[in-house]
């Protein structure tokens, strides 16, 4: 019986652990996690915060699913990891041995270093009891001051502002997260939170958080300008938790480094999720990718993999739904440019394929909270922007995703007003129906 341990029990952990089952019935496959909580959906802490989910629909795992899968998990630390003996030590001095282990410890927020950070009110959004923290402090406080420029942030803020709390948003530069949207898409986010009563301060960098009788009692600007407050959150990225990894002799970069099958430069030890560093075929590097549906994809193919199976892993087109500002959108393939260094690291729900866009031409049609803005090479479409009505998302993902050729609607869809979205739809059905004719 093969002996299979996960560290971490997150997306990647839990995806990885259908796999190997799926494969090896008679496997024995151990959990290792230092979430007290266990599995649960962090993109789900968002609608927490506003109070449109309920902390039990957070998790989608049942006693019964975990049984199912004939998965054991262990509330534990790991305090360190021997590859020639493959052991893994706890911090409670027990040895776990195993044949084949996954390490997917996800990442951690990073963290601010500003004076006053270990105030209490200072606050992030890594895990569940962050965000029950936040809503406890939330009913106390009468005004909030939120640092970053990624989708956490914005969380934060809704959050914030759906708790009733007075919100101050501080951007390092001139709009949010100007590494991935362009000025109008920017705006039109800073705007709905305008209206919603956010307080938004542009080119502000945080210089100190103030306190009194260790409480945040409001901030210092770089600027001189201090704002009161008696929360402060901070999202400025998020950094992989590596430290197992590199610590056991492992190759690391700014994650742990795996090949095409998702294993490490130790052949029984493999790496999924945000702590995984995966080759970009597109970019032609290997980069992180924080997104949870990547998580899932990774750590299912690493299961089969660890179970003996040979499922290479390529990085798909990206393709994220997110809310911004209560705007769905989402965001495809390669957008923006990042000259904005607002995040440090990667933010949650962030992908780099996103800022890496080489020379192409921006076509788009904008309507006040409808629109769609198409990235266009000379031959195909890289990536988009769906915010609103989300009909064609899906459409320009498979268009973008099949690299089908735009040439013969290229030079309308630059055209001045061009009807963009009735372009593309039109592209996509033809494509459709030659597609369809060549299926067996």
């Amino acid at each position: 019986m093969t002996r299979y341990v996960i560290i971490g029990s997150g997306a990647a952990g839990i995806a990885a652990s259908e796999s190997i089952r799926r494969r090896d019935p008679q496997a024995s496959i151990l959990m290792l996690g230092e979430e007290v909580h266990g599995y649960y959906s962090r993109p789900g802490l968002a609608y927490y915060l506003t109070g449109e989910l309920g902390e039990k629909q957070l998790f989608p795992f049942t006693k019964q699913d975990f049984e199912h899968i004939g998965l054991h998990l262990l509330h534990a630390q790991v305090k360190h990891i021997d590859p020639p003996e493959h052991r893994v030590a706890l911090q409670n001095g027990r040895q776990v041995p195993y044949d084949r282990l996954l390490i997917a410890t996800g990442a951690r927020a990073a963290t601010t270093k500003v004076p006053g950070v270990d105030l209490q009110g200072v606050v992030k959004l890594d895990n569940l009891d962050d965000a029950r923290l936040i809503l406890k402090l939330a009913r106390k406080a009468r005004a909030a001051v939120v640092v970053g420029g990624g989708i956490t942030a914005l969380e934060l803020v809704e959050g914030l502002r759906a708790r009733g709390v007075r919100t101050h948003y501080f951007l390092r530069r001139e709009r949010y997260w100007g590494n991935v949207l362009d000025e109008t898409e920017s705006r039109i986010v800073e705007h709905r939170l305008v209206e919603e009563g956010v307080k938004i301060h542009y080119h502000t960098d945080l210089a100190e958080i103030l306190g009194k009788r260790g409480r945040v009692a409001g901030v210092l600007t770089a600027d001189g300008e201090q704002v009161k407050c008696g929360l402060v959150a901070v999202a400025i990225g998020i950094r992989p938790r590596k430290e197992l990894a590199e610590a056991a002799g492992l190759e690391v970069d700014r994650g742990i480094l795996v090949e095409e099958y998702l294993c490490s430069s130790h052949p029984d030890i493999f790496a999924a999720g945000d702590v995984a560093q995966v080759y970009d075929p597109i970019l032609g590097k290997s980069i992180l990718d924080s997104l949870w549906g990547a998580a899932r994809s990774q750590g299912s193919a690493a299961g089969l993999n660890m179970a003996g199976g040979a499922a290479p892993y390529h990085k798909p087109i990206a393709f994220n739904v997110t809310r911004l500002a209560g705007l769905t959108t989402t965001i495809i393939g390669t957008v923006g440019r990042g000259e904005d260094d607002d995040l440090m690291g990667i933010a949650r729900g962030d992908s780099e394929t996103w800022r890496e866009l080489p020379d192409v031409i921006t076509a788009q049609d904008n309507f006040e909270v409808n629109r769609l803005r198409l990235s266009v090479g000379a031959h195909t479409l890289r990536g988009a922007i769906v915010m609103g009505d989300q009909t064609l998302s899906r459409p320009v993902h498979q268009l973008v995703s099949e690299r089908v050729d735009i040439t013969t609607i290229r030079e309308q869809l630059l055209a001045p007003g061009a009807p963009i979205a009735d372009l593309i739809a039109s592209l996509y059905t033809e494509w459709r129906k030659v597609h369809a004719t060549r299926q067996p």
